[in-house]
């Protein structure tokens, strides 16, 4: 018996699980994107070569993974396959700064762009090249060469402050992006823009058949990267196989299921080592073991290294890593009190940020349901920042921020809802981190539980 309770009374049934527990692990970040490119269809009808943005903060109706909430997002779907390369024209940082990532099916930044990327801050074209291509490259392009054709971005346009007019600003700021084909660059057709705003964007990853659905739109789509051959076989006996539909019997389907169940439970498991401390004085740690880091500034073409299992960890939770992490946006994760407690949304916390904090554009913590990794439905918003209108300071120039079910007395402007049903994980993120936050001169302290056991 496995702990989902299904029997396995065979050589050939344990097999199968094994390699369902496998084949989730190694395709957790290709769901993962994939989730995301269905969210966009629907909400666009069109899905390729199309930008999804939205026209303000996001709100809870986006359900990604740990997403944030205290920019512009923009994200850009792009598929080569059809149309061949395509071009991302960024805009310079004149009237705002663009920060984020362009990536393959895999979620592997190809690189960065904006202040802290390739074009630093200058803006420019950037060329996308299909896997295939053996065509002469343009003057004039940043070029970026893909190996899947289908590729996106998470392009954050910055807020300059937390009025209404900077929002709308930053709004008009990330629209002056494109995206077009090569082939039409000398008269480039209008950009096609999907606002995502007031639907809901459901990309959580599926822990059911749908999964597997997924896994099998790789292998109809996509070319086999070398280093995934060894994955041929497998999925092939999950019944995932170019040019067949997946069909699997009753007792298959079962089987996958609880090898998802094992999967994902796993993962969480996984989740919490994660956790290593940044600091010796709090708990607060950096969300990516290190060997994922090594694997995408490399682009996964280390010979001796091929890290699926951090990679899965880090794609059960998040759906994007940059090029170079640390330099235009830092990230700090818990899911423990001072105490060593997992947080609960029935009780009240005390995070109190210290002055001066290492950063050149804002900083902010924010919460999330820590079954789902996604921000908390019916709650009236999911973090604070440094921009947040109406912040209120200590006189020593630190701030409290509260989490709990209910706000502090005469303190609403700094407090964070949570849901009193549910457990939930707090993410600390630094624009424009400066050296006092590597060198550790400052350091983020532990969130405090108020409320008595």
């Amino acid at each position: 018996m496995t702990d989902t309770g299904v029997s396995l009374p065979n050589p050939a049934l344990r097999a199968l699980h094994r390699r369902g527990v496998e084949a989730a692990i190694w395709g957790i970040p290709a769901v993962n994107y994939r989730m995301m490119y269905e969210a966009s269809a629907a909400v666009g009808g069109l899905g390729d070569n199309q930008l999804v943005y939205w026209p303000g903060l996001l709100n809870l109706e986006n359900q990604t993974l740990t997403p944030n909430p205290d920019v512009i997002y923009t994200m850009p779907f792009i598929n080569t396959k059809n149309v061949g390369p395509m071009v991302l024209d960024v805009p310079s940082a004149d009237d705002g700064a663009l920060n984020g990532s362009i990536m393959n099916y895999w979620q592997v930044a190809l690189e960065d762009v904006g202040p802290a990327g390739v074009d630093e801050g200058k803006g420019g074209k950037c060329l996308i090249l299909p896997p295939d291509f053996a065509g002469e490259i343009p003057h004039g392009y940043i070029v970026m060469r893909s190996d899947t054709y289908q590729c996106y971005g998470l392009i954050r346009s910055v807020l300059r402050g937390g009025s209404e007019a900077e929002i709308a600003q930053a709004v008009a700021y990330a629209k002056r992006v494109k995206l077009y084909p090569l082939a039409q660059a000398d008269d480039p057709p209008d950009t096609v823009w999907v606002d995502a705003g007031g639907v809901l964007f459901d990309a959580t990853i599926p822990y059911d058949m749908r999964f597997f659905h997924a896994l099998d739109q790789i292998v109809q789509a996509e070319p086999w990267l070398e280093r995934d051959r060894a994955m041929i076989d497998t999925l092939r006996t999950l019944g995932i196989e170019k040019g067949k539909p997946v069909e699997p019997e009753a007792a298959t389907l079962a089987v996958l299921l609880s090898a998802l169940e094992e999967a994902r439970a796993w993962l969480d498991m996984k989740y919490t080592e994660v956790m290593v401390p940044f600091t010796d004085s709090a708990r607060w740690a950096l969300p990516a073991l290190p060997e994922i880091i090594r694997a995408t500034n490399a682009f996964f073409q280390e010979l001796d290294a091929y890290p699926i299992d951090a990679r899965a960890t880090c794609y059960s939770f998040a759906f994007f890593i940059s090029k170079h992490l640390g330099k235009g946006q830092f990230y700090l994760m818990t899911i423990h009190d001072r105490d060593g407690n997992p947080f609960i949304g029935a009780a009240s916390y005390r995070l109190t940020v210290p002055a001066d904090a290492p950063v050149t554009q804002y900083w902010s913590a924010t919460v999330y349901n820590r079954d789902t990794h996604t921000l908390i439905r019916e709650v009236p918003r999911s973090g604070r920042s440094s921009q947040s209108p109406g912040l209120k300071y200590n006189t020593d120039g630190s701030t409290d921020i509260y989490f709990g079910p209910q706000p502090p007395d005469g303190n609403n402007a700094n407090w964070v809802p949570t849901d009193p049903a549910g457990r939930f994980e707090v993410m600390f993120r630094f624009y424009g981190p400066t050296p006092a936050l590597y060198d550790k001169t400052w350091r983020l302290p532990d969130i405090d539980r108020i409320t008595a056991t």
